[in-house]
């Protein structure tokens, strides 16, 4: 864990792969950022998460005023997140080149396999995910993307993925074993977060390059 920034009102750190943002169930399941981070700053409360195999940056607020604050800007979409992943196969822009796509497929829970999701047509929550291709390699197969979630559903950027046949290398979760075999770790990293300040209003930028 790197803390990158800090102030009377937030904290941005970078969370590494394998690392839970907030406690878990059972007693092997204690050790997570958010404990870490309160053991220095025990006001630092969460206001989003990122899953435990996701690396890069996440925000904390410091007490209950700034956590209200930061919550708003997350329900008002007013904090922009990118990503950046590796995918497999050739993932192809059907706009052009360096230009956004959009993914809006329903997410719902996979209820006999939770904590799993699926995409369902029929009772899942609207969600849209937008991306680009940055680079192909050939000599693996893969696509490097960025990815930036307008909607925050768990593992929605991952299932977006899968459901364009293009799963995330590494992921434990959504990937075939071939695909899950070519990385040992899944390679989905928090790149870049924007947000105004909660207090002074000011645009700060943060950003935390991919070490994949």
């Amino acid at each position: 864990m790197q803390l990158l920034y800090a102030d009377s009102a937030l904290l941005v750190l970078n969370k590494p792969a394998g690392l839970l943002a907030v406690p878990g169930r059972g007693e092997d399941k204690q050790d997570c950022l958010s404990r870490r981070v309160q053991a220095q700053y025990p006001d630092a409360l969460i206001v989003h998460r990122l899953d435990m195999a996701t690396s890069g940056l996440m925000l904390m607020a410091r007490g209950l005023a700034m956590q209200r604050a930061l919550n708003r800007l997350f329900e008002r979409r007013e904090v922009d997140k990118r990503y950046v992943a590796v995918v497999q196969g050739q993932l192809q822009s059907t706009v052009g080149a360096n230009e956004w796509n959009l993914i809006e497929l329903p997410i719902a829970v996979d209820w006999p396999r939770r904590p799993l999701r699926i995409i369902d047509t029929a009772h899942g929550k609207p969600s849209q995910t937008r991306w680009r291709s940055l680079a192909f390699d050939s000599a693996t197969n893969s696509t490097r993307v960025e990815l930036e979630p307008v909607t925050g559903r768990s593992h929605q950027l991952r299932v977006h993925l899968q459901a364009l046949g293009h799963p995330m290398l590494g992921d434990a979760l959504y990937a075939p074993e071939a695909v899950r075999a070519q990385a040992p770790r899944l390679l989905l990293h928090a790149c870049a977060l924007r947000l105004a300040h909660p207090e002074s209003g000011e645009l700060m930028r943060f950003e935390s390059p991919a070490d994949f």
